[in-house]
């Protein structure tokens, strides 16, 4: 279990789900990994368990909302561990994601875009030089298929997620000269309890498993093996939008 040995990662929205399983994952490979969300109690569970497991970890609590934040928790894990080598980018607000397009207030909009596209805009800028330095970085982003399938009843999240797509390929273009890869996860998994109802309407009409079924998506991103592939939309998604993202 060595395929990220030496390296260092930032994982946001790393307290719970995706996030959790990614950073817990990202340790057991070998890698420093900073946990970040917003609440100290959950990042200091993460961050036990890892290290009860061998692995090496930092908290560090962040609101990606706030650009102030950001800055410091770059700082603060370049402070401790001399770099970053990669960076996942899962955190997001679900409080605030359900709307119709008629009834969607601008607001509302702007919520989803703070903790979308312009957040992880504001933490790609922030580790940009130490990714450049790294000669082979790495950003993943999750979006959603439910910006590709224009899902009912979603309209701020559908938005704010298929930008978060636009700013993936801009990024590979424009950053594959630095030796950065960008790339983003379109995931279907279990993260609400939503095993517990009806199975979802992909091919093997199941949940994903975060720690089963995605995070090791993430980790190919990350490693050495997906070294060749930038700007794409991968979707462990089970089947549900076969060949519609990419």
């Amino acid at each position: 279990m060595t395929r990220l040995n030496g390296k260092i990662a930032i994982v946001t929205g790393a307290s719970r789900g995706i996030g959790r399983a990614t950073a817990q994952l990202f340790a057991a490979e070998g890698a420093k990994v900073a946990v970040l969300s917003r609440t100290a109690e959950h990042i200091d569970n993460v961050v036990a368990d890892i290290q009860a497991a061998g692995g090496t970890a930092l908290g560090v609590v962040c609101d990606i909302a706030d650009p102030a934040q950001i800055d410091a928790a770059v700082e603060q894990v370049v402070a401790a561990y001399g770099g970053i080598d990669i960076l996942v980018n899962n955190a997001f607000d679900p409080m605030a994601v359900s709307s119709s397009v008629l009834e969607l207030s601008v607001e509302q909009l702007q919520r989803n875009f703070e903790m979308g596209p312009i957040a992880y805009l504001r933490t790609m800028q922030a580790c940009h030089p130490y990714l450049k330095a790294s000669g082979a970085g790495r950003v993943i982003n999750f979006a959603s298929l439910a910006g590709i399938l224009g899902m009912v009843g979603y309209g701020p999240y559908n938005m704010a997620k298929e930008a978060v797509r636009a700013l993936t390929r801009s990024a590979a273009r424009e950053w594959g000269a630095d030796g950065i890869t960008v790339n983003n996860v379109l995931p279907v998994a279990d993260t609400w309890g939503a095993a517990e109802g009806p199975p979802p309407s992909n091919a093997l009409a199941r949940h994903g498993s975060p720690e089963e079924d995605i995070a090791p998506v993430v980790l190919f991103l990350a490693s050495k093996d997906g070294q060749y592939l930038t700007g794409y939309s991968l979707t462990p998604d089970g089947g549900q939008i076969i060949d519609s993202a990419r």
